[in-house]
């Protein structure tokens, strides 16, 4: 009787044999003749063998699952992904029978699989669809798992299109990795145009700087994207009203980074999203010993004390703003604007005057100072249009004061360009 029995199994085990070779043999033939959808049938037959294949046989399912799926890129979303999952257990299945059969032809497969996914990541970019580009970005990573700037854009386009469930599993993935971002940046300047360019390779950058159409190379490392990382977790947790998880994920990113200069500024940004704006003020002014002479920090200070009513800590940090970068728009305008925001408080004290004389004198004084703020702020927005001539706001502010002190030279120089401005340059 146990004889009979293993002699029945023995002929279930050759039958399901038969019936894998089978339906794999239908699908390969399938595939070379592009025909995908019977492809897919034959395979879908077949998976219900899985347990009965061998590590051969499975590599070989796998691998063909993975091409008609992605159907010479014209599978949908769903097949896309089912197709990176083939690829993904057809290594898995190779590397632990120790024979790499498919695998190298899949890896050759990936190569034109990325090339394609990256180009449609960027054509999605350019059209402003970040949906549809960081979908893309993370497939290209899924073919090609050093180039994990690819899965860090993912994670960045996601997060901008709203997608933070999505974002929140790739930036869990970046931080699960260790990613920091720090990367060499080769560089050299083109003689012809004097540009400085970023190579993928010392080796590219060496060979056009020996070629003579290159010089001044040097090596620049770049920033770690831990803080902004970090930064972006905490935002997508506010905005989802977790603010637990969000002062959590920028503690987790402290403990392993403590001397990360960006990740202190993300703190910095994430207490400002939440209204604390005193812890903001402590963290930038730490962030201010690392780097003294750092316009932006300056800059944001003024913005803060602004809000605040701080009329002269805000103008001590914007001026430390223009003292640090001369060219510095933001700070001149803010400035323009932190003056001649004194202005209503001296129209409502005219205006609660009366008509004694002691009231007529204090109404000529008031003018006098407030004639004054118009003339303080002239230099800013002076400066304002120096650097940046068509900036309509400044001029049409500068155009106004102008009318209000009797400038008439001046006024009609800026009205004549204000009127430029608004008729396009025509």
């Amino acid at each position: 009787m146990k004889k009979h029995v293993i002699m029945v199994l023995a002929l279930l085990i050759s039958a399901f044999a038969i019936a894998q070779k089978k339906e794999i043999k239908e699908a390969e033939k399938a595939i070379k003749s592009n025909d995908f959808a019977s492809a897919k049938s034959a395979l879908s037959a077949a998976e219900g063998m899985i347990s009965a294949m061998d590590s051969k046989s499975l590599a070989k399912f796998y691998f063909l699952k993975g091409q008609a799926y992605y159907a010479n890129g014209t599978g949908n979303d769903d097949d896309v992904t089912t197709a990176l999952e083939s690829f993904k257990k057809l290594t898995e299945t190779e590397s632990k029978s120790g024979k790499m059969v498919y695998s190298p032809k899949a890896d050759e497969m990936k190569v034109s699989m990325s090339n394609s996914f990256l180009d449609k990541a960027q054509t999605a970019l350019n059209r402003k669809d970040h949906g549809s580009s960081y979908k893309n970005f993370e497939r290209a990573y899924r073919t090609s798992l050093s180039d994990t700037l690819y899965l860090y854009n993912a994670a960045l386009l996601a997060t901008s299109s709203q997608n933070y469930g999505d974002a929140l599993k790739l930036y869990d993935e970046l931080m699960t990795m260790g990613y920091t971002g720090i990367a060499m940046e080769y560089r050299a300047t083109e003689v012809e145009t004097g540009e400085e360019q970023v190579f993928p390779s010392q080796t590219m950058r060496d060979i056009s700087v020996k070629a003579g159409t290159h010089n001044k190379s040097r090596n620049i490392k770049t920033d770690s994207k831990v803080g902004e990382i970090a930064k972006n977790i905490a935002l997508i947790y506010i905005e989802q009203g977790e603010t637990d998880k969000a002062l959590a994920a920028i503690e987790d990113a402290k403990k392993t980074n403590p001397d990360d200069f960006n990740l202190l500024l993300s703190e910095a940004n994430v207490r400002y999203k939440l209204g604390e704006t005193d812890k903001y003020k402590e963290l930038i002014s730490e962030a201010l010993e690392i780097e003294p002479n750092n316009v932006d920090l300056h800059f944001n200070l003024g913005v803060v004390a602004a809000d605040q009513g701080n009329y002269e800590e805000a103008k001590k940090h914007y001026d430390k703003a223009i003292e640090t970068d001369g060219t510095y728009v933001r700070a001149y305008m803010n400035t323009a604007a932190l003056i001649l925001g004194q202005e209503q408080t001296i129209i409502d004290e005219m205006n609660s005057l009366g008509t004694s004389a002691a009231d007529d004198k204090k109404y000529e004084e008031l003018q006098e100072t407030r004639m004054q703020l118009y003339r303080d702020a002239v230099p800013y927005l002076t400066k304002v249009m120096e650097f940046e001539p068509d900036n309509i706001n400044a001029a049409k502010t500068l155009m106004n004061i102008y009318s209000v002190l009797g400038d008439t030279p001046n006024y009609k120089a800026i009205q004549a360009k204000v009127d430029e401005l608004e008729s396009g340059g025509e």
